[in-house]
């Protein structure tokens, strides 16, 4: 169905009629000029995102339904880097004639799978035509005590720095899709060349291969945010000093909290998280898998430290990894390699302008 038939609010009725609020927060959602929402005794945590079609995302190998799902848990996952837990969120959409209304069934049934899974409320947005693709906009709000919220400028001497989870699988689940993509396209162009009517036929049902390589795929196009591990942490009774999720990159995201908080910091190779394949699939491509986990980005892993006095509560938590401590400011920001090297870590990640 175009979406022309349905008109703007004929298409916002349809994708958030059965929208049913879970926070007592939420007093009023979808169906007016504005959401109303109730936080007597709490901060109000904010976080937005724009995501660009051909800039954050390519519809050759993302389908909408994980488009939706991911534009949601980036948000999300700014939340948690906070220390907070989301509550609403609002979806805002600028698309082009190609789309049509069950497309953007298929995006809303991935931005309501990410939100179910932290009991978020969808609460508004907006939507508008586009003439060079589909863009997004996502807003997500959050509530913490005070006393909890946790910012980037808090870290301090002698604290320990740690992450969650593994990092550079999901640039390398961005290589592989490059990778098949730049396959496909080549015998394409080589088939028009020839003339070769058979081989198009036979490549519109063109298979990549991702064998062995899941994982990879998951992390780029199933994102999730760790709030797991916020929750581990409270039950853990460990308060971070400084925290941020990893979109851009390891090097990047901890220069930013030594930077803010007026540190330097040394970070061991031999401790950094990898994946088994994601450290195959850079042999394979012959990338450096430790270069990959530092600048990769889009992991969307925590990253945080903590006082010293909390090195066993650390120690003993899953999937959480100890890689290093700060430092003194003047001590700079130090990689130690596997062979004790010291070379000056460098944000080589993500750089959106």
């Amino acid at each position: 169905m175009e979406i022309a038939k349905l008109g703007e609010f004929g298409l916002i009725d349809r994708l958030t009629k059965d929208i049913k609020p879970q926070n007592e927060s939420t007093r009023y959602g979808v169906g007016d000029d504005c959401a109303v929402l109730h936080y007597p005794d709490s901060e109000v945590l904010v976080t937005t995102d724009m995501l660009m079609e051909g800039v954050h995302f390519d519809l050759t190998y993302i389908d909408l339904e994980h488009l939706g799902y991911k534009s949601a848990m980036v948000n999300i996952s700014d939340i948690f880097a906070m220390n907070g837990i989301p509550r609403q969120l609002t979806v805002s959409l600028a698309l082009s004639k190609r789309f049509t209304v069950e497309d953007m069934e298929q995006f809303y049934n991935g931005l309501r799978l990410a939100c179910d899974k932290w009991n978020v409320d969808i609460v508004g947005g907006d939507t508008t035509s586009s003439y060079t693709g589909l863009a997004i906009s996502i807003t997500c709000i959050g509530e913490a005590r005070k006393e909890d919220i946790v910012y980037r400028n808090g870290a301090k001497e002698t604290d320990l720095i740690c992450v969650s989870g593994d990092l550079g699988a999901a640039y390398m689940g961005l290589q592989l899709l490059e990778r098949e993509k730049s396959v496909y396209y080549a015998q394409v162009d080589e088939a028009k060349k020839k003339g070769d009517k058979k081989a198009l036929e036979e490549l519109a049902h063109f298979q990549p291969d991702f064998a062995g390589k899941e994982y990879l795929l998951q992390r780029q196009l199933k994102t999730e945010a760790r709030g797991d591990i916020i929750q581990r942490l409270r039950e853990a009774n460990i308060h971070p000093t400084a925290m941020m999720d990893i979109s851009d990159g390891l090097s990047s995201e901890l220069i930013h909290i030594c930077k803010q908080s007026h540190v330097g910091c040394r970070v061991f190779e031999k401790n950094i998280p990898i994946d088994y394949q994601t450290a195959v699939m850079a042999e394979e491509l012959n990338m450096n898998v430790t270069t990959c986990a530092l600048n990769g980005g889009e992991d969307y892993e925590l990253l945080f430290t903590v006082p010293i006095g909390d090195h066993e509560k650390i120690e003993a938590m899953e999937d959480v990894k100890l890689i290093g401590h700060i430092t003194k400011e003047s001590l700079g920001h130090i990689l130690v390699t596997r062979d004790d090297q010291e070379f000056e870590l460098k944000a080589q990640g993500w750089q959106p302008l």
